[in-house]
């Protein structure tokens, strides 16, 4: 029967295969925990996993100033190789950041080796480019390139970092020199079929954009002869009423001049200060039609004294003229016979229609009061 294991024996730190002993300047944590032995072993330069600034107590840290210092001791080249290993060494732990900074002093060291120089801007383009400082991968690239003109990692990447900020034709460029030396180069010819479907997408939306706007412009001029062929005017309001802020006039079929024009209408109960908005009538459309559609109400509306009387067959319809008059319109004509007409002539406001309704005992005291000057000056603002 074995025995239980102890807290202790837990805690306690005892060496695994291949992990380090206890060097001599930590004999003194044989009895320590495994926490407290790691902690001091990372204060040592052969052990380090990590940089700690101070010596555990707030001074500095003297193991590092010395790990710093010997950084730099030896040969500018093997200098230069010992900070690209350390940066391989964090690359491979997917620390880009520390691996860019190690590459970096390698660089500043500014050996005399050439295809050192090369590897370290070859290995911090890579960096730059899990980074996404993708304009730093392709300077980089540049470098490795003027240094070795061979060399396809540096097509690749700084292809591949052209091609992320969208410089679709440089990066092309770059891959078919890179295919120029190597033809079979998979990672080169597989992002240059990225490329390719790109600026195809690219090239097919454009069509389909100019396209799309030519078929715009076509219907807009159809539009446009359509209305000026039926001599309808447009009136436009400085500041147009919310509702017709968007509004717009259209032909039932957009290419064909001869189909109806189709327009929102305001209809305005001026002596009850109310008013109905339509979002969409044809010009064919007679003022008895769109009585029929707004006054399809509850009979509480009716009941309501205000509107005594509004029955369709008890009102008169108007329209207001170019000049700021009004004119009648009869309740079984179609609304483009007053649009049509060169004079008087009522234009559309807005692209819509303006119709007034009132009551025929109401009418005659309406008119009395309505005022030209009144009337053009509204139009500015659009009421």
């Amino acid at each position: 029967m074995t025995e239980p294991i102890s807290e202790w024996d837990r805690l306690r730190y005892v060496p695994k295969p291949g992990e380090p002993a206890l060097p001599p300047q930590l004999s003194e944590y044989t009895e320590k925990s495994t926490d407290d032995v790691i902690k001091e072993l990372n204060r040592l330069p052969f052990f380090m996993t990590e940089l700690d600034e101070t010596d555990g107590e707030g001074g500095e840290n003297a193991n590092l100033e010395a790990l710093k210092s010997l950084a730099y001791e030896g040969e500018p080249h093997e200098i230069a190789g010992n900070f690209k290993n350390q940066g391989n060494d964090c690359y491979k732990a997917k620390q880009y950041k520390n691996a860019e900074i190690y590459y970096t002093k390698g660089i500043d060291v500014d050996c005399n080796d050439n295809a050192l120089n090369a590897a370290l801007y070859l290995n911090r383009a890579a960096c730059n480019l899990e980074l996404k400082n993708y304009r730093r991968c392709i300077e980089d690239c540049k470098k490795v390139l003027i240094l070795d003109d061979k060399n396809i990692k540096a097509c690749f990447r700084a292809a591949k970092a052209l091609f992320l900020v969208e410089r679709y034709d440089e990066s092309k460029q770059l891959l078919n020199y890179g295919l120029s030396i190597d033809s079979s180069n998979t990672s080169l010819l597989q992002l240059s079929r990225q490329v390719d479907e790109k600026v195809k997408k690219i090239e097919e939306a454009k069509q389909r954009k100019e396209k799309e706007e030519n078929e715009r412009k076509m219907k807009q001029s159809i539009l446009d002869n359509s209305i000026k062929l039926r001599h309808i005017q447009v009136v436009k309001s400085t500041r147009p009423p919310e509702l017709l802020e968007e509004a717009t006039i259209r032909l039932e079929d957009p290419t064909d001049y001869e189909s109806q024009l189709i327009f929102p209408a305001m209809i305005l109960y001026p002596t009850i200060d109310e008013f109905d908005f339509v979002a969409e009538i044809s010009e064919l459309s007679t003022p008895s039609e769109i009585l029929s559609i707004v006054f399809d109400r509850p009979k509480e509306w009716f009941e309501d004294p205000k509107h005594a009387g509004f029955k369709p067959e008890k009102m008169v319809c108007f329209m207001e003229t170019i000049s700021g008059g009004l004119i009648k319109i009869g309740k079984n004509v179609a609304i483009n016979t007053a649009l049509m007409a060169d004079s008087p002539k009522a234009p559309l406001f807005d692209n819509g229609l303006r119709l007034y309704v009132v009551t025929k005992e109401a009418s005659k005291q309406w008119i009395s009061t309505w005022d030209k000057s009144v009337a053009l000056a509204k139009r500015q603002v659009g009421q």
